[in-house]
């Protein structure tokens, strides 16, 4: 709740939602001041007024208000939710529910709209972050390059040595998608089976893993491994994205090794089809990725708006490095063209509810149940297999994750760095021992630890 003030749902209402907002605002204006077409300046207006009255209410701790109706059938949905709630204000509200509701009413005043119907408010930010993580961008881009070319050139290898040289390759590729950064990029510098099989005992991944407190990739490769050594034609795996920008960059640099290395014959991305949680993907930012990537001397060699204030020019790129760029673009374009590498939006992924509904969505959830493994990205899609509540921490993640678990046709994989209260599967006594450490919550009632995106847990659910 809202209204617990040793949980991030206080801290997040009070402090975090005032500021998106108001970056929501000035991002508005921004477009504002580049366009000359009149009519749309003065719908950008009302819709920044809009906005503003927004941020009032929930500064000011009033009730949370039906939203209005733009024609979604989602929109039922939270009022309908909005209304079983009875008069709740913003400080004293579910968590999970009135973000979602948060988000999902800012979105009704651009659809709407005329003019901005298609607008996407953090699109702005979501590339200028893109752009700046430039040197990691190229450096994964060259391993990844190195990789394939390896991958291919050894398609013939076999036996235990070929076989655990792809489990490690596997785990490091998952890991650098769990993290979402370029720390472990070192450890794909050297692509022989045997320093691969080195990998193994590097200092980097000890240190990287000793912050995973569970982590059951094993058993998420078993899965991918046996389907492939049936024989299975059609061997699928399912990604329910999380952050555009780099994250995305590197999940479809995941999407790409699984086809390459044979563990997959198709990848199927699921993105959210509104703005939503600021940074989440849009079938738009495969768009505008791509582009950076089909060009990339253009994108990274032409100064951000930031940069023209400051009069600040970007380094050039060089040729090798935009020749990697290019194979990637090309070996992701090849793929979607075959298509073994698919986009697949879908309204329920920005409902307010948790993902204990899936099985209502039949369409949905039978789509899926055809995959061989379903990758859920990022914190908020942890909280809502959840349910985000209140858990015990020891509770089974299986358990935890209610209709989704056993018996449902799914393997889920979670892959999720915290930064929210609810965590399940731990050791008894696990999340005591972490809240004693420096920041970690103490005797506060909090557990803080959880709120920093400093440590993860990979969870696994077998549901088929």
């Amino acid at each position: 709740m809202t209204s617990d003030k040793t949980s991030f749902a206080f801290i997040s209402a009070r402090d975090r939602w005032p500021v998106i907002i108001t970056q929501a605002i000035d991002d508005v204006y921004r477009t504002i001041t580049q366009t000359n077409d009149q009519a749309k300046v003065d719908e950008g207006k009302k819709i920044v007024e809009e906005l503003a009255k927004l941020k009032y209410e929930l500064q000011h701790n009033r009730q949370l208000t039906p939203i209005q109706d733009d024609g979604k059938p989602d929109i039922a949905l939270y009022n309908q939710e909005l209304e079983k709630l009875g008069q709740v204000a913003w400080f004293n509200v579910p968590w999970l529910y009135s973000e979602c509701y948060l988000y999902r009413r800012i979105a009704t005043h651009f659809s709407l709209s005329q003019h901005w119907k298609s607008y996407d408010i953090f699109a702005r930010q979501k590339m200028n972050t893109f752009r700046s993580s430039r040197p990691a961008v190229v450096e994964l881009a060259a391993r990844y390059k190195d990789l394939v070319t390896q991958i291919h050139n050894d398609k013939s290898k076999t036996g235990p040595e070929a076989d655990e040289a792809q489990k490690i390759l596997f785990y490091e590729m998952m890991e650098i998608c769990l993290w979402g950064n370029a720390t472990d990029l070192s450890l794909l510098t050297s692509l022989t089976y045997e320093d691969i099989q080195k990998l193994q005992g590097s200092e980097a991944r000890k240190a990287s893993e000793k912050n995973i407190l569970i982590n059951d990739l094993d058993k998420a490769f078993d899965v991918l491994r046996k389907a492939r050594d049936e024989g299975k034609k059609e061997r699928r795996v399912d990604i329910v994205l999380d952050n555009a920008g780099f994250e995305l960059y590197v999940d479809l640099i995941l999407a790409g090794y699984l086809l390459s290395a044979g563990l997959a014959t198709n990848v199927v991305l699921h993105p959210k089809d509104i703005p939503w949680f600021v940074s989440d993907v849009l079938p738009g930012d495969f768009a505008a990725l791509l582009s950076a990537l089909a060009n990339p001397k253009n994108f990274y060699e032409t100064p951000s708006d930031d940069e023209k204030h400051q009069d600040k020019v970007p380094e050039p790129l060089g040729e090798k490095e935009a020749g990697e760029l290019s194979f990637l673009f090309q070996e992701w374009a090849g793929f979607h063209a075959e298509g073994q590498l698919t986009i697949r939006p879908n309204a329920f992924w920005t409902h307010g509810g948790s993902f204990w509904r899936l099985p209502a969505e039949k369409n949905l959830v039978e789509d899926l149940r055809a995959s061989e493994l379903v990758i859920f990205k990022g914190d908020l899609n942890y909280r809502k297999l959840t349910g985000d509540a209140a858990w015990d921490p020891t509770t089974p993640f299986t358990q935890a994750i209610g209709p989704l678990g056993p018996g449902s046709g799914l393997n889920v994989l979670a892959l999720r760095t915290c930064k929210a209260d609810v965590v399940v599967g731990l050791k008894p006594g696990q999340d005591e021992e972490i809240r004693a450490t420096e920041g970690g919550g103490g005797d506060s009632g909090a557990r803080k630890w959880a709120w920093s995106g400093k440590w993860a847990v990979v969870s696994f659910s077998g549901g088929k």
